[in-house]
């Protein structure tokens, strides 16, 4: 038989703390769950909820260089030979 017993009551705080565990180095939210003994799936859930999972204010933006280059010219179309096809491989 399945154990049955009482819900545990998560506050926001705890739920924003345990979420803010998933984000460290080296760290998966399964060993979070397991740390609080809480259901992997539940602390995916509370990751989706964005009251839990953290802002982008908490992230610093990084950007890459990006170089623009001009278009590449258009390949030379070669004139077909009457009744054949050529096909490179």
């Amino acid at each position: 038989m399945g154990k049955r017993g009482r819900r545990r009551i998560w506050t926001d705080d705890e739920k924003r703390m345990i979420c803010a565990q998933t984000r460290l180095a080296g760290v998966s939210v399964s060993q979070v769950a397991r740390r609080y003994d809480v259901n992997t799936n539940l602390v995916f859930t509370w990751l989706r909820d964005p009251r839990f999972a953290g802002t982008a204010e908490d992230e610093t933006p990084s950007f890459l260089p990006v170089e623009v280059v001009g278009a590449a010219p258009a390949p030379a179309v070669r004139a077909a030979a009457e009744g054949r096809v050529e096909i490179d491989l």
